[in-house]
């Protein structure tokens, strides 16, 4: 894969972000998620790449744009690429935290093709890699994760939707000593910031999309820390949507390099409001806003925050560099 892709998928990020930023606190999520899946729709057919979604808005009968098999790029490297253009729609609707613009590719044939269901999940840093597992109890977990972090259990931060489902995680946390970090929403953004010691989490549990799975893999691969996943169908349909990925034990556990296979993937993140890890998007008045990305490769092991000062009148329908 070429590694100028690295730079040329911020401007996907930041184009989604600039466009949903506006919505920012309006109570319309549809709008500012539409904002964002046109602008990064419009500026991935600037790449040069021949991508294809695997992660993306739905099936082709679900979603207009940046759905599952559709074709993007202006010619180069096959990728697979995973999207998220608004992580976080409801965070943006209510003005919440840690909404972001979200984008990963890798080589092509080498990231999970996850269906639109719910996936169990628990997600680490580097210092705990390989030390956890979803075989493993709640309590088991935490303090795996003490000891490697060099952590009394009651220093021990996780994170988790607050979610009814997620009730006897909640107790059993509360009963380990350990603290807990509600979020509303946003759990790739919650998995990426185990893996970053300042945003004061160190563990993720719990239950959300599997899509949002497989994209903070990407990261995580990036980051060297770890992640497991179980698919948990619903129903007949999504057994069968299992079946036809190749997994017929739906009860395994899928683990990081099951996710994202090889080491040559690329992630990007803008922030769309603010986040532990990423600013939102700064409107300054005179055509000016503000964007603050994170771009990362695990090939290279490179990362980069990126601060960006943007002319919108200079760049039609956000493309231009």
């Amino acid at each position: 894969m070429d590694r100028s892709l690295t730079l040329e998928i911020v401007r996907v990020t930041e184009a989604a972000a600039l466009a949903s930023a506006r919505w920012m606190g309006r109570g319309n999520k549809d709008a500012a998620d539409q904002g964002a899946t046109s602008a990064m729709r419009t500026v991935l057919n600037t790449i040069p790449m021949n991508g294809t979604i695997v992660i993306g808005e739905g099936e082709m009968d679900e979603a207009p744009m940046l759905y599952i098999g559709e074709k993007l790029g202006s010619g180069g490297s096959a990728v697979d690429i995973a999207v998220d253009p608004l992580e976080g729609t409801n965070i943006v609707a209510k003005g919440l935290w840690n909404a972001m613009a979200v984008i990963a590719i890798a080589d092509a044939g080498t990231m999970l093709n996850a269906p639109d269901m719910y996936m169990d999940k628990i997600a680490v840093g580097p210092k705990a890699k390989g030390m956890v597992s979803l075989d493993a109890t709640v309590t088991e977990n935490l303090k795996a994760v003490a000891k490697a972090l060099d952590k009394d259990i009651s220093e021990v931060t996780a994170t988790l939707l607050d979610r009814p489902r997620h009730d006897h995680i909640v107790k059993e946390i509360r009963s380990a000593g350990a603290r807990i970090k509600f979020i509303p929403d946003g759990d790739v953004a919650a998995a990426i910031n185990t893996c970053f010691e300042d945003t004061g989490v160190d563990i993720l549990f719990g239950i959300g999309g599997a899509p949002e799975g497989v994209l903070a893999a990407a990261a995580i691969k990036c980051l060297g820390g770890d992640i497991q996943g179980r698919l948990i169908p619903e129903d007949d349909d999504q057994r069968k949507r299992c079946s036809d990925m190749g997994i017929d034990c739906v009860d395994q556990i899928l683990t990081l390099d099951d996710m994202v296979k090889g080491d040559d993937v690329i992630f990007a993140a803008t922030g769309v409001t603010d986040g532990e890890l990423l600013k939102g998007v700064r409107f300054l008045g005179k055509d000016i806003a503000k964007t603050e990305t994170v771009v990362m490769r695990a090939q290279s092991g490179t990362l980069r925050f990126i601060q960006a000062q943007h002319k919108l009148s200079q760049k039609p329908n956000l493309v231009m560099v």
